[in-house]
């Protein structure tokens, strides 16, 4: 019983051991219980003043493993705004993850996901290793939406195509979209040149609308705009049959700067 016993607590210690590995690093050496993992290069981003920096991963024997890149598509998580999200691509492996690392010393932050990931094997990396890093270590933020408006003269008559686009300065700022279901219910998508819905619109009355619920999903903000004031938008004809009331709309939209 004292042999099984023994035997035991030296399995737990062995176990415990591979687990509790220690990660340290210094001078660009990442290092697992004090053997040299790999080399770290900081790359800081020019185009970021410096507040950034991209990280590449290089095996002990000098090739290129992986390369870190600040990811700035993805939205801040609400919750945490004291981390980055980096895209790491695997080189040798043709592999690809987004991470989360600390604005608060993110070289530590990358050097320290590397050490615990156990991603590389005989200074190599290891694909099986790889894909189960991504898989727990991984995150999956949601694309932020550029909202960014058309640079242009704001004080320009604004014009409606044919073609559905929207014109002010000689320069597209957007375009509109019928996707009205219901024959009460007029409803419309505004969105910018690049694709993106500035605005879901809906009303009554046709050209006569007096008023319109209009939904911005910038701000996700929900509102009956009275759109009852005529003004001088230039139309072509045959361009909708709600044209005069999507010039008010339009109008609206601008003014207040979410078009």
């Amino acid at each position: 019983m004292k042999q099984l016993v023994v035997k035991v607590l030296v399995l737990v210690f062995v176990v415990s051991s591979v687990y509790a590995q220690k990660v340290e690093y210094k001078d660009g050496i990442i290092k697992i219980d004090g053997k040299d993992l790999a080399k770290v290069n900081r790359i800081k981003d020019k185009e970021n003043m410096g507040l950034t920096s991209t990280y590449e991963v290089f095996s002990i024997g000098g090739e290129k493993l992986a390369i870190a890149t600040v990811a700035t598509e993805y939205e801040d998580n609400a919750n945490d705004n004291s981390t980055y999200y980096y895209r790491i691509t695997f080189l040798t492996t043709g592999q690809l993850g987004i991470f989360a690392l600390s604005k608060l010393g993110a070289e530590k932050s990358f050097a320290k996901l590397i050490g615990n990931s156990g991603i590389i094997v005989n200074d190599q990396l290891d694909s099986k290793m790889v894909t189960e890093f991504i898989a727990k270590k991984g995150r999956s933020p949601k694309v932020a939406v550029d909202y960014t408006l058309v640079s242009r003269d704001r004080f320009s008559p604004i014009s409606f195509k044919e073609d559905k686009t929207i014109e002010q300065g000689f320069k597209i700022i957007g375009a509109f979209k019928d996707v009205t279901t219901r024959s009460d219910l007029d409803t419309y998508e505004i969105s910018l040149p690049t694709g993106v819905v500035v605005a879901k619109v809906s009303f009554t009355g046709g050209n006569n609308a007096k008023n319109c619920q209009i939904t911005t999903l910038k701000d996700n903000n929900q509102q009956l705009v009275d759109i009852g004031i005529k003004d001088t938008v230039n139309v072509l004809l045959g361009v909708d049959r709600n044209v005069e009331a999507l010039k008010r709309i339009v109008n609206w939209l601008v003014t207040h700067e979410y078009l």
